[in-house]
């Protein structure tokens, strides 16, 4: 028997697996009629899913053109098919010993508003067609850039050829992406390693549950009281 629950209930997604799988495995599991997500986060990646039940799909496109927040960490001498440690490596290059100020000038590059180019490898679609099914192919379609803002960022460790930093961005943003034409701003390439996103909109990881709290349930009467109404949604997005 289907389940109908409404509201978001926010997950803390492990590295290893898609948006969707998860979305599958809670469907599943507690028989919800409905269930969508706010924002693909690629499988490397790790951190806040919001996920949309019952009639909380309605307000699903409000929730995922809020803004988001990343802590990643971008590795330099390195370029990738993918922009990320997952993908192929196109090419190898020493790194310089640069210095904070080098680095900081190469991040203020991509600050504000600027146009970003999406990778081939990505969900995005050419005639109906997803780009990394063409990307498998060996294939490479012509992209539109789209506008994103970079509102901040923060350098937390320098040690090169890993440098870790956090940012909160527009909606639609690659962090792949900003990682990669940063490496190419320094002249020596490189990806993103490890991404986190730690929040979107006025909803955070600490609010989220993991995968191993969420299998302590089996029943949805029980996952009822980690689920947020669209009133509680309502009142934390007006904070």
């Amino acid at each position: 028997m289907e389940t109908s629950l409404d509201g978001v209930l926010l997950i803390d997604k492990p590295s290893g697996c898609t948006s969707h799988d998860v979305v599958d495995h809670i469907r599943r599991r507690f028989k919800f009629k409905k269930v969508g997500h706010c924002g693909t986060l690629d499988p490397m990646a790790t951190g806040l899913l919001m996920l949309v039940l019952g009639k909380a799909t309605k307000v699903q496109d409000l929730l995922m053109a809020e803004d988001k927040e990343y802590q990643g960490t971008l590795k330099l001498g390195e370029s990738t098919d993918s922009q990320d440690a997952q993908g192929l490596v196109l090419e190898k290059k020493d790194v310089p010993p640069f210095s904070q100020e080098e680095i900081i000038a190469a991040f203020d590059a991509f600050k504000g508003d600027f146009y970003q180019l999406p990778p081939m490898v990505s969900a995005l679609k050419k005639d109906g067609v997803p780009l990394y099914k063409l990307a498998r192919q060996g294939k490479s379609v012509e992209r539109e850039p789209r506008l994103v803002h970079v509102f901040y960022y923060q350098i937390l460790e320098q040690n090169l050829p890993s440098i870790r930093f956090t940012l909160k961005c527009s909606k639609g943003f690659y962090v792949r992406t900003y990682c990669h034409d940063i490496g190419a701003r320094l002249g020596c390439g490189g990806h993103l390693s490890q991404l986190t996103r730690t929040r979107s909109g006025n909803f955070n990881l600490s609010q989220a549950l993991s995968m191993d709290q969420l299998d302590h349930y089996t029943h949805p009467g029980d996952l009822a009281q980690h689920i947020l109404t669209l009133a509680q949604v309502s009142q934390i997005r007006r904070q």
